[in-house]
């Protein structure tokens, strides 16, 4: 799953002085003991300009104030280029997959973390959080329990029971309105074939607003997540089964030709806004609030916000899903497949020592406990919701303001929706708080009906080991990451080809590669440690 969220950077929070100098704990960095830097490492996260009201009781209850970074761009970039430079903040958070956690692991193994093993005794929260029944079983083996008995990252948002698992509803959504206009019903459109028709029916009515083309497809920053449309093509899991009880890696099917080749036409027939695939996020989401988008490609709840100015001063123009989609390979009614797992990893750098470290536990600490979840969720107790009947509820002057607060600002500047909600423990939103307080009846029942359309048969929370955690653990894998983290520049380059043969030529020409670093070595110790277990092969994005 990814997160979406818009940009921006905290002020700095300073030390006063008052009838006397505050004398602060000093670590052997130099920190203030009583201030902590934070890196939130999510391409287009942002907080407030000032000190928050939730900030504030955080500095009551634990003694720290808290100094945000916020990533604008790549989080694997960031990653690495933290600890490249050794620019690096107190606390680090960031997501739990993929190349973002490869860096943060490899930190911890050069000795950049601070081993909290001979702490946790002391936090139950951050104890609770990483207990092995508490995090999928890849997972913990590759990032949690992988140290030789040390302990250095902290899972964030893994959902305490199923009833707390989130499904963002990754898929496609059309302007209602457009889909009235070229007089298709979304919920026809099924196969290839129906997507492909449905986009050039929309490019063939010439649509435009306020004298600009509207593209039929686009997506957010960096073309995320434009290439959903894979599970149409795959199984969507990043393995696949070959049918002889081993998988290999989806790059090398004929199921990825295919799916890289419809995408290239698409791009090539002007289906796709050209920009999809490096724009920024404020670019991407100034189209949409111009109407210029047809059908967007992302989770249901950033396309609810991105379009909520839009669709208040154009009433018809809400975007509804489309399908469900075919999936290739896959029975019709077999129930969706989400990896549903925490949301972040956070950890603790070398950068923060001796007072620094207990102050950073404390305040992770109580931000894991049910106090500290409320407050990063729903803001302060008594000025923003209150308790009635055992449940947390929004106050209406506060519900009003921010259910016209489109730019989210306003709750950004109270302390909510910021980078807290990163490092809130095991997400038990529904099982213990009172879910989303300050959701819009028309929010939840716009998320009710997309649930109902895309999700006809339910969903199975995926708990196999995943192939991409176990190649992690090769010996060649060190030598044959680079070739691996090349995949998705490889394919994009291949959708803006001048040819299908040159397309076709980018990706064998990397695929030659992955065999001279180490794959099909790194293949065989993967297969060789899934044997008897079950496997991740096929998935839906969440």
């Amino acid at each position: 799953m990814k997160w979406v969220w818009s940009k921006g950077v905290s002020a700095l929070l300073v030390s006063v002085m008052v009838g006397g100098l505050l004398v602060s704990c000093t670590n052997s960095s130099g920190n203030e003991g009583n201030k902590l830097k934070i890196l939130h490492n999510w391409n287009g996260s942002n907080g407030s300009d000032n000190i928050t009201p939730v900030e504030e009781v955080i500095k009551e209850k634990t003694g720290v104030t808290l100094e945000w970074e916020y990533t604008k761009g790549s989080e694997t970039e960031k990653v690495n280029q933290i600890f490249a430079t050794q620019d690096l903040p107190d606390i680090y958070t960031g997501p739990a997959w993929g190349g973002e956690l490869d860096g943060i692991i490899k930190a911890a193994n050069e000795g950049q973390l601070v081993d909290i093993s001979d702490k946790l005794k002391d936090y139950p929260n951050l104890s609770k959080s990483i207990a092995p029944e508490n995090v999928p079983p890849a997972l913990y083996e590759k990032a949690i329990d992988a140290y030789g008995g040390k302990k250095y990252l902290l899972l964030q948002n893994q959902p305490a029971t199923n009833e707390d698992g989130m499904d963002w509803l990754y898929g496609f959504y059309v302007r209602k309105d457009i889909a009235e206009k070229v007089g298709v019903d979304p919920q026809s459109v099924v196969t290839k074939d129906d997507f492909y028709n449905f986009l050039k029916k929309i490019k063939d009515a010439h649509l435009e607003e306020n004298g600009q083309p509207v593209f039929p497809l686009g997506g957010f920053s960096n073309g995320w997540a434009v290439g959903i449309g894979n599970t149409m093509f795959f199984p969507g899991a990043s393995y696949v089964d070959k049918g002889d009880g081993t998988v290999e890696h989806s790059f090398f099917t004929k199921g990825y030709e295919d799916y890289t080749l419809y995408y290239r036409k698409l791009l090539e027939e002007g289906l796709i806004d050209p920009e999809a695939f490096t724009q920024t996020d404020p670019i991407a989401k100034e189209k949409i609030n111009q109407g210029r988008i047809a059908i967007l490609a992302a989770h249901y709840p950033a396309i609810l916000d991105a379009t909520k100015e839009y669709t208040l001063s154009h009433p018809g123009s809400e975007f509804i899903p489309i399908g469900p989609l075919e999936r290739a390979g896959v029975e019709p009614d077999r129930p969706v497949d989400l990896g549903i797992q925490g949301n972040n990893v956070t950890a603790i750098t070398k950068n923060c020592q001796g007072a620094c470290v207990d102050a950073a536990l404390k305040f992770l600490d109580f931000m894991a406990s049910d106090e500290g979840f409320m407050l990063a969720r729903y803001g302060v107790q008594g000025v923003h919701w209150e308790m009635k009947d055992g449940k947390p509820v929004a106050k209406q002057e506060w519900f009003d303001k921010f259910s016209t607060d489109t730019t989210m600002k306003l709750r950004k500047n109270e302390g909510i929706s910021i980078g807290l909600k990163s490092l809130t423990g095991l997400d038990r939103i529904n099982s213990s708080a009172g879910g989303d307080i300050w959701a819009e009846p028309e929010r939840i029942e716009a998320m009710e009906q997309a649930r109902k359309i895309l999700r006809p048969n339910g969903i199975q929370v995926i708990t196999a080991y995943n192939p991409s955690d176990v190649i992690t653990k090769a010996p060649e894998w060190e030598m044959l990451k680079p070739s691996m983290d090349r995949m998705g520049d490889a394919w994009k380059e291949a959708v803006f080809a001048k040819s299908d043969e040159a397309a076709m030529n980018m990706i064998n020409e990397l695929r030659e590669q992955l065999m001279k670093t180490g794959y099909e070595k790194a293949m065989q110790f993967t297969n060789d440690n899934l044997k008897g277990k079950d496997r991740v092969t096929v998935q839906m994005p969440n």
